[in-house]
């Protein structure tokens, strides 16, 4: 199963995204919250999203989801820092809707490319008619 990362500045962000996406996908699905600092502030922790990436890999790959660009470099140290190879992409789409698709594709079994594409999705998602 592909897991799945929310990276945020926030810890109570990324917790709260993962929560709604947990409301969508079966129990089993991987998904990870890793936002924050390790002393409770705000930011984003490259050994945090690691640590994460690591948890959330089931052998199918990782889709992270950022909630700002400063996430991104993070994001990509992190994957830098990886010990083994996983097939890790990041998803430049709204982190909370693109959270729900991705949550719902990697809970029915869909691959990384799907699971990617489904987050890509919310990039073009309507609220209002």
């Amino acid at each position: 199963m592909v897991g799945i990362v929310i990276v945020s500045h926030s810890a109570k962000a990324a917790e709260g995204i993962r929560e709604l996406a947990m409301q969508m996908a079966s129990p089993e699905t991987p998904i990870l919250a890793a936002g924050g600092m390790e002393d409770g502030g705000i930011g984003t922790d490259a050994f945090r999203i690691q640590t994460a990436i690591e948890e959330a890999d089931r052998g199918e790959g990782v889709l992270l989801l950022v909630d700002l660009g400063s996430a991104i470099m993070s994001a990509e140290t992190a994957i830098d820092f990886l010990d083994e190879e996983i097939d890790v992409r990041i998803a430049d789409t709204p982190v909370l809707e693109g959270a729900v698709s991705a949550a719902v594709t990697a809970s029915s079994g869909g691959d990384l490319d799907e699971v990617l594409a489904a987050a890509m999705e919310a990039r073009s998602m309507q609220k209002l008619s």
